[in-house]
C-alpha cells in the first residue's frame, strides 16, 4: 500500500463500476497517459467499511495506486440525535487502515430519531452554530484529525434562521476550528434556488480553510429550482466559479463528482482533464516561485 496519501491536483469520485475501467486502463501504457490527470479519488467510507471479497481487493488496489479522500454521508453533524461515536471509531480504523488523511462531511443533518435518508439544512441560528461546532470538535478528537465540512445544497430554507448561510458557515468553521470542503456546484444550486449572487458568496468564504473542492452537474427542474443530482456534465457557470475561486484563493485540490447517469471513464476524463488544465498555470507559477526562493539560499 502507498505510504503517501495526501491529496493534490485533480480528482474523480470513485464509483465501483469505474474501478474495472481504471484498472484495465492502468495496465496499458497509453492508458496511463489517459488517466494522468487523476491525482486522487474520493469515496464515501460508509460504502466501503467492512467489505470483503472482490470489493476489498479493488479498494486495496486503488489505495496502492492513488491517494484517497473520504467524504462521509451519515454523520449528521447538525442533527438532534447523539453523535454516533461508535461509528466514528469505525471510521478512524478505516482511515488508519488505508492511510487516509482527508475526511470531510456535510454541514447538514440526516437523523432525527433515525436516519432520514436525505441531507437537510441546519437552522442558521447561534444555538445551531455552537451545537454543530461542538460535534465537529468531538469528531476531530475521536478521529485524531482535522476534518472539513462541506457547504450543502438544499431546496427549502430551515424554518428558523437568524443569519444567512454564509455567515453561518463562517461561524461554524471559526467555532469548531475545522476546515472547509468547498462545493462550487452547491453554491450555484443554492444561488438559483434562493436568489443570491454566487460570486458574492464565493468572495465571502474563508479561503484559507479550503481543503479541497467539488464540481458537479445537476438537474434544472424549473428556472428557479435546481436539484443537485450529480447526474449531468458540469455547466459553464460552475466552471466560472472554479476559475474565480482559483483567482481569489489560489489553486487547491478539486474533484469531479458524478454519482448518477455515469458515462464511460473516457468521457469523465474530459472534465477531469479540464480541472487539471485550469490548475496548470497556478501550479507552474508556484513552482517558479519555489525555484526563485531556493536560488536565494
Amino acid at each position: 500500500m502507498s505510504s503517501v496519501q495526501a491529496i493534490h491536483g485533480a480528482g474523480l469520485g470513485l464509483k465501483r463500476e469505474l474501478i474495472p475501467q481504471i484498472q484495465a486502463t492502468f495496465e496499458e501504457k497509453s492508458g496511463r497517459d489517459m488517466l494522468s490527470a487523476i491525482d486522487f479519488v474520493e469515496i464515501a467510507p460508509e460504502n466501503w467499511m467492512g467489505v470483503g471479497g472482490r470489493a476489498a481487493k479493488q479498494l486495496a488496489w486503488v489505495a496502492e495506486h492513488l491517494p484517497i479522500a473520504c467524504h462521509g454521508l451519515s454523520l449528521s453533524l447538525g442533527g438532534p440525535d447523539a453523535l454516533n461515536e461508535r461509528f466514528l471509531h469505525q471510521v478512524k480504523d478505516f482511515l488508519d487502515q488505508y492511510q487516509i488523511t482527508t475526511y470531510t462531511e456535510h454541514l447538514s443533518y440526516c437523523t432525527d430519531g433515525g436516519y432520514l435518508y436525505d441531507l437537510l439544512p441546519i437552522p442558521f441560528t447561534e444555538e445551531a452554530v455552537y451545537h454543530t461546532a461542538k460535534r465537529i470538535r468531538r469528531t476531530q478528537e475521536i478521529l485524531e484529525r482535522r476534518i472539513a465540512v462541506e457547504n450543502a445544497s438544499f431546496y427549502v430554507a430551515a424554518p428558523i434562521s437568524e443569519m444567512d448561510e454564509l455567515t453561518f458557515i463562517r461561524a461554524v468553521l471559526q467555532e469548531a476550528d475545522c476546515d472547509l470542503h468547498l462545493d462550487l456546484n452547491n453554491i450555484y444550486v443554492n444561488s438559483v434556488n434562493f436568489g443570491f449572487d454566487a460570486h458574492d458568496f464565493l468572495e465571502g468564504i474563508p479561503g484559507d480553510r479550503i481543503v479541497y473542492a467539488h464540481v458537479a452537474g445537476h438537474y434544472q427542474e424549473a428556472p428557479d429550482l435546481i436539484i443537485d443530482t450529480h447526474s449531468q456534465d458540469v455547466i459553464d457557470p460552475v466552471w466560472d466559479l472554479l476559475k474565480e475561486a482559483y483567482r481569489l484563493y489560489g489553486v487547491f485540490p478539486t474533484l469531479l463528482e458524478r454519482d448518477n447517469n455515469i458515462p464511460p471513464l473516457a468521457d469523465l476524463m474530459h472534465e477531469v482533464d479540464y480541472i487539471a488544465e485550469l490548475q496548470a498555470p497556478y501550479i507552474s507559477s508556484q513552482n517558479i516561485s519555489r525555484q526563485k526562493l531556493a536560488g536565494r539560499h
